[in-house]
């Protein structure tokens, strides 16, 4: 079996890679090498027994290339930023997704199944309860809110204080440029696959994290930018008041949650949380990481917030538990894992940079009135 696993060269997709391989199965990776997770070209971690072409998922004749005598497709490749790239996110993200299928239409090849990388953020604001309403889905925050230091949501109906409940599958209601861009890829993929009689799932993952996630991207990535902070003895800064609960899944629990919709038949069809189920507030984060890190910094609460952040954001696993799936490791294997790969890196010095103040000038980043 030849499996093609586009983004394999990054942090998810070279890890599925090597899961593949391990079962013996021939690993094709496409991978556009963008330059700014991949400075250096091909990354080192990649395996050498993975046939690599460097490729775009916008460009049909690139999906031509990669899909010869393809029997699975991983598509894990994205666009992911908080710079308003609006376009470059349904490129890649929407379009690059229809091509895959008008590529195995027009070719007729014999794929039998496609997953589809997906995220939390079509979750946007996120689901709720309110003691009137009951469960709701929440309304974006409001900038004159955010300026004013009021982070919590409110129930869109009433105006009552609302609390956040793990967002399941049925509701999706994405917020940001990217979530909407893999919301509508998650349908591209599910109605294309149903229209063409080609087996698809789609996998919402929460904040991935383990070794080999590109330390150059600063710009997302709470395990990168605390890690970098607290080794230049930093305080790591915590958005808003530090309290936004956050579900970290390990990249190996990923991987095996992509191993098991590639071959259960029950999978087929629909989209599935992978997360731990687990609510971790950034503060809570930032002093376990210090710990880990043996330092003793504090974390800075400065009142910045981020334009079209969800406040709450932890997942439902129950879905996928039904299928036989659940996550092994916890955040401290996460956050163990991940440090022993910094370790072995050397040299972190070349990735230090000042993404927040850039993030800052362009309004993506804003200050709170009320510090």
């Amino acid at each position: 079996m030849r499996i093609l696993i586009t983004g394999g060269a990054g942090f998810i997709g070279s890890h599925i890679a090597d899961r593949f391989l391990k079962e013996g199965w021939s690993v094709r990776i496409m991978d556009s090498l963008q330059p700014r997770v991949h400075p250096d070209g091909i990354p080192r971690h990649l395996a050498r027994e993975a046939e690599f072409i460097r490729g775009d998922v916008a460009s049909r004749s690139d999906w031509e290339d990669a899909l010869e005598s393809v029997d699975v497709v991983s598509h894990q490749a994205a666009y992911q930023d908080y710079v308003p790239d609006y376009s470059q996110f349904m490129l890649t993200n929407v379009v690059g997704t229809a091509l895959l299928f008008e590529v195995i239409a027009a070719r007729k090849l014999p794929v039998s199944r496609v997953v589809v990388a997906s995220s939390q953020a079509v979750y946007g604001e996120g689901q709720y309860v309110c003691p009137k309403h009951e469960r709701v889905l929440a309304s974006p925050r409001r900038q004159q809110d955010l300026e004013k230091g009021l982070w919590e949501v409110t129930c869109p109906q009433c105006g009552m204080p609302a609390t956040a409940v793990p967002l399941d599958e049925a509701s999706a209601n994405p917020l940001s440029p990217y979530g909407t861009s893999k919301y509508a890829q998650e349908l591209t993929a599910l109605k294309l696959a149903n229209l063409l009689a080609i087996p698809c799932v789609a996998l919402r993952y929460s904040i991935t994290q383990g070794p080999r996630q590109s330390l150059f991207n600063q710009y997302s990535g709470i395990a990168r930018i605390f890690t970098l902070r607290l080794l230049q003895n930093q305080p790591p800064v915590a958005f808003e008041d530090g309290l936004l609960q956050r579900d970290y899944v390990h990249v190996e629990d990923v991987v095996e949650a992509n191993w098991l919709v590639t071959h259960e038949l029950r999978a087929i069809g629909e989209a599935f949380n992978v997360g731990s189920g687990i609510a971790t507030t950034v503060l809570e984060y930032a002093h376990k990481l210090a710990s880990r890190m043996d330092k003793a910094i504090e974390p800075q609460v400065s009142g910045i917030y981020r334009m079209g952040d969800a406040r709450h954001s932890v997942s439902s696993i129950e879905k996928l538990r039904r299928l036989g799936w659940s996550p092994r490791r916890n955040l401290d294997e996460i956050l163990d894992d991940f440090l022993t790969w910094v370790g072995e890196l050397g040299n972190v010095e070349r990735y230090f940079s000042d993404a927040q103040q850039r993030l800052l000038q362009m309004s993506v980043l804003r200050m709170s009135h009320a510090r």
